[in-house]
């Protein structure tokens, strides 16, 4: 995949699935529960930890083709190769976009690593071709960002909703946000 169209879907809106077991598995779910998803979970085989995490969510066994119907995005993590095969070729010919871990002929889209610092969201994404890089670089953006970020959002975010109310128009809120992050330095 060379090209890659950068969005950030709001779970609120969009029916999520995933299919898997094992830690990588636990580690998906566990992503997409912080982003706000309340995906449908299967699992055939799944251990205490999973069923713990993916709650009332979970089905102990691997979806029926009704079931994919119910899905806009399927995540397949942890799945026997031919399994994944078969489910991605069902959910593409749903029009479902599909992620198969790690198996680039059969992703849609690549889950991207992700830095959250309260409604701050930022996002390193290789298109699937080195993971690794992908982690080092969060990595390296959790130091450069820390928690604090969080409330450094919440100040501008009340900042603009003060100029705005007061009548500012696009180019002085903008002005008025970057004078405030150059006044704390924030961003040395």
């Amino acid at each position: 995949m060379d090209a890659v169209i950068p969005i950030a879907l709001d779970p609120t809106h969009v029916r999520i699935a995933l299919v898997g077991q094992g830690p990588l598995a636990k580690r998906r779910l566990a992503q997409l529960l912080e982003g706000g998803a309340s995906p449908a979970v299967y699992s055939p085989e799944p251990d205490a930890e999973l069923a713990v995490l993916a709650g009332d969510g979970l089905r102990r066994a691997l979806p029926s083709p009704t079931d994919l119907d119910n899905a806009q995005v399927l995540f397949v993590v942890g799945i026997s190769e031919d399994v994944a095969e078969a489910l991605a070729h069902q959910a593409r010919d749903r029009n479902i976009l599909v992620n198969v871990e790690d198996v680039i002929p059969f992703c849609d889209f690549h889950a991207p690593s992700v830095i959250r610092r309260g409604d701050l969201l930022m996002t390193v994404s290789t298109g699937g071709k080195s993971p690794a890089l992908a982690q080092v670089l969060r990595e390296r953006l959790e130091t450069l960002f820390p928690a604090v970020w969080a409330d450094r959002l919440a100040e501008l975010a009340a900042l603009r909703d003060r100029l705005r109310a007061a009548g500012a128009k696009g180019p002085e809120v903008l002005r008025a946000c970057r004078d405030l992050i150059a006044a704390k330095g924030w961003l040395p």
